[in-house]
């Protein structure tokens, strides 16, 4: 039996995309992001930061990443906080959907680091506060699974 894990190896560059929308909570979770990245080993020159517009936007921005065959990894930010209105269900919806169809198409990790939550103190308790921060856990994921697919694609 052959088992494969996140053995920390020196991961290629990766492209972190960060949602404007709610940017005092986006900006808080890039900062994990980077911190996590730092912390794996990453120099500051193999990570990428590119802003969009919301987190409706992350989809196409990572499918433009990803067909670029420069990144390990992607990692998308962003944070939907429901309001009076259906309007947070279809972009939250639309993000995960975008993002993961994304990973599937070219079998690359992206990481789903977008907040949906109730309330912006839940947002805040996400990107740093009492629950931790949800863009260093994003950035941890990506690059696991990123070791995790080199090693299936070494394999003889």
């Amino acid at each position: 039996m052959t088992e494969y894990s996140g053995e920390r190896r020196r991961t290629g560059p990766v492209a972190v995309l960060v949602s404007r929308y709610n940017e005092l909570v986006t900006g808080k979770l890039l900062e994990g992001a980077i911190a996590a990245a730092s912390e794996a080993g990453l120099a500051d020159d193999d990570v990428d930061v590119v802003w969009v517009p919301g987190a409706f936007e992350l989809g196409a921005a990572a499918s433009e990443l990803a067909g670029s065959g420069r990144y390990a990894a992607v990692v998308a930010l962003g944070a939907v906080i429901r309001g009076d209105t259906p309007h947070f269900e279809y972009v939250a919806d639309s993000a995960a959907r975008a993002l993961s169809t994304v990973a599937v198409q070219h079998a690359m990790p992206v990481a789903f680091g977008v907040l949906t939550v109730d309330t912006m103190q839940q947002a805040l308790d996400r990107s740093g506060g009492s629950a931790g921060n949800k863009g260093r856990e994003a950035m941890e994921s990506a690059l696991e699974l990123a070791d995790v697919l080199r090693q299936l694609r070494e394999r003889p």
